[in-house]
């Protein structure tokens, strides 16, 4: 199931997140957040999905949520505010990361 970027189609997984990492990239991620409800990303959403996107290319892996917080400086109540899906499945999929572990 594709997402449309500027009329061409980025290709999804059966959970909604991207079939290929190396497809994303900031259009990609404001389409993702408009499909989620995010009508816009601030400099804090940038701030989290650049984190969260260097994190998984240097160790293939997501980072545990106080990892996350304690390196953004970002709190886990603000990423709920700007990712209301949670920084697991919002967070994660507006930054092109497969979906991580242990998210239902």
């Amino acid at each position: 199931m594709p997402v449309l970027v500027n009329g061409s189609a980025v290709e999804l997984n059966e959970d909604g997140f991207l079939a290929e990492f190396s497809s994303w990239n900031e259009e990609v991620a404001r389409a993702l957040a408009a499909e989620d409800g995010i009508p816009e990303l601030t400099a804090d959403h940038w701030k989290l999905i650049h984190y969260l996107r260097d994190y998984y290319q240097r160790f293939a892996i997501a980072p545990m949520i106080r990892k996350l917080c304690k390196d953004t400086g970002i709190g886990q109540q603000q990423i709920l505010k700007l990712f209301p899906a949670g920084p697991a499945k919002g967070a994660c999929k507006v930054a092109g990361l497969p979906k991580p572990t242990g998210c239902l």
